[in-house]
């Protein structure tokens, strides 16, 4: 099978980013925190430092979200029926999701704290 020009694979990428947006309730809350994020780096005139470390773990998140819901959906064209083993592998899947967006977070607060006080 020879490899798609590599304007196709960018457009197949920006393709899935545009799925994500459109079907997943959690991704699009995730998009609204990252905008959110932008709106302050901007308003706030973060140092290109801490710009940096919001915008890692901005897209940290949305990529470990992209992941999961990969994951899941694997899951799901694999065992459509309830599967005990499937569950424990949707859970640890949304356990990487929920451990980024806690870093999040914690870096969130840790930068914004010397520009808000």
């Amino acid at each position: 099978m020879r490899k798609p020009p590599i304007h196709k694979s960018f457009l197949n990428a920006f393709r899935g980013v545009f799925l994500m947006i459109k079907s997943e309730r959690n991704f699009q809350l995730e998009l609204l925190a990252f905008i959110v994020n932008l709106i302050l780096i901007f308003y706030l005139q973060l140092s290109t430092l801490d710009t940096a470390l919001i915008l890692i773990v901005s897209f940290g998140v949305l990529s470990a979200e992209i992941f999961n819901t990969a994951i899941e959906k694997i899951c799901d064209f694999i065992q459509p029926d309830f599967d005990k083993r499937i569950g424990f592998i949707k859970d640890i899947s949304a356990g990487a999701v929920i451990l980024m967006a806690a870093l999040s977070v914690i870096v969130g607060i840790l930068v914004y704290w010397k520009y808000i006080f």
